[in-house]
């Protein structure tokens, strides 16, 4: 997977449409990511012992890779995310918009 957590990242579909938001756990075998404030739920739960409260409670749910975007930390522009090998024979990710290495 391209991305990784404590990336920013721009939703390109859903309600959430054009919202920007940082990775907080990334889903590799379902191809998700969880993003923070972004795809709020409310989910009505009972109490279960004396951890939960009962009553409706705001949660972040998932969403699919493909809805998301890498913002370029260099130019600020939602952007793919190829690969390179550097000179010392590391692969790093670059930027498809400005070619630069992120991170």
């Amino acid at each position: 997977m391209k991305l990784r957590v404590d990336d920013m990242v721009l939703i390109t579909r859903g309600r959430d449409r054009g919202k920007t938001g940082q990775v907080q756990r990334i889903f590799a075998k379902q191809d998700k990511v969880l993003v923070e404030g972004i795809n709020v739920v409310s989910r009505h739960t009972k109490a279960t012992g004396n951890i939960r409260q009962a009553g409706i409670v705001q949660k972040e749910l998932p969403i699919p890779v493909a809805n998301v975007r890498l913002i370029c930390p260099h130019t600020n522009k939602p952007t793919r995310v190829g690969y390179t090998k550097l000179a010392d024979g590391a692969k790093a990710r670059v930027s498809k918009v400005s070619k630069e290495v992120i991170e």
